[in-house]
């Protein structure tokens, strides 16, 4: 009998990067399976081409699909659902869709009232990598690998396309293109604007008699740091944040660029999964440090508050987190090279 797998993951950005190594491994172990996400329609796009997978299903709370994905998924008859990080409204999408083998994580009520299998994270202890404890739902099912390498898979014609649109906004492909994402959204600790900013007139020093573009991206960049930026009156500092239009369009300006600087947060792991070289900047908070987050592909320097400057001037809880002055402008400097 075909294997009909489900992976659910209807999370932020960074979350679902963290499936694609169980949707390749899955492949890789019952190559004639059909296998699918379920994933919201904002994240949808990190799942574009690729060739480990049959079918992605959307669920956009805002339009009442909940009845829509359950009618989707009886329709294709899955034997296998992985719900990799829990929900009660993918819990009883799954149950109402009709897949009898149903895999979660923990004992949720809604999974327990679904008749819902579990595999424990086990409080976290020892501390493992996300992409390894949501490949534990597809070890469940007979899955046997240590992989868990995150990929992004891109066209020619987008890649093309990402190429003429910096060339339209002034960024020649024979620049030094340097992203410098300062939001998260809060998903994570991160710097205040103002760092970043020392960032940047840093970065500008550093390679003053050098072709480079410094490429900001973050949507809730504020007024005042704009305005600060646009004193410097330089041109070698372009802002597409207003002109990026679609987490597609922003994974292929990523992948366009040379390097990032970033927090532990969706963009890191859209570079780490596209083989780009960057920064990323960590707290040591037990769910947000490198150990949990870091990057996978050995070509982003991962660098994280120091358990002697955490001890010192975080709270115990890590409510209050002194990434701000835990890791300095000097040493992300230090660590941009082309």
């Amino acid at each position: 009998m075909q294997k009909r797998i489900l992976i659910v993951r209807t999370d932020r950005v960074g979350d679902v990067v963290m499936i694609t190594p169980m949707i390749r491994e899955l492949r890789k172990t019952f190559p004639d399976s059909f296998i699918a996400t379920l994933t919201t329609a904002n994240t949808k796009d990190i799942l574009l081409n690729n060739p480990y997978l049959d079918l992605t299903i959307t669920d956009d709370k805002e339009k009442n699909s909940f009845l829509k994905v359950v009618k989707e998924i009886r329709k294709h008859k899955f034997t296998d659902g992985l719900l990799v990080m829990p929900t009660e409204r993918a819990a009883y999408q799954m149950f109402l869709g009709g897949i009898k083998n149903r895999i979660g994580v923990g004992r949720k009520l809604y999974e327990v009232i679904t008749f819902m299998k579990s595999v424990s994270r086990n409080k976290y202890i020892p501390l493992r990598h996300e992409a390894d404890y949501c490949m534990d739902l597809a070890r469940k099912i007979g899955v046997k690998t240590e992989n868990i390498i995150p990929e992004i898979f891109l066209t020619g014609e987008e890649i093309s396309e990402t190429k003429n649109f910096f060339l339209n906004n002034g960024i020649n492909n024979d620049e030094f293109k340097i992203i410098v994402h300062t939001g998260s959204k809060n998903s994570s600790p991160n710097w205040s604007e103002d760092k970043y900013l020392e960032l940047i007139k840093g970065i500008l020093k550093k390679y003053n008699s050098k072709k480079i573009k410094i490429i900001l991206t973050a949507l809730e960049m504020s007024d005042g740091f704009l305005n600060s930026i646009n004193n410097l009156k330089n041109p070698s500092i372009v802002d597409l944040s207003g002109k990026v239009n679609s987490l597609r369009h922003l994974i292929n300006t990523v992948y366009c660029s040379d390097f990032i600087v970033v927090s532990s947060t969706g963009p890191a792991h859209l570079a780490d999964a596209l083989g780009k070289k960057g920064i990323v900047i960590y707290c040591k908070r037990r769910m947000s440090c490198v150990k949990h987050w870091g990057t996978q592909s050995m070509k982003i320097c991962d660098l994280e508050v120091s358990e002697e400057h955490c001890s010192k001037f975080c709270s115990s809880d890590k409510e209050i987190c002194d990434i701000e002055n835990g890791i300095s402008v000097d040493e992300v400097l230090k660590n941009i090279n082309p």
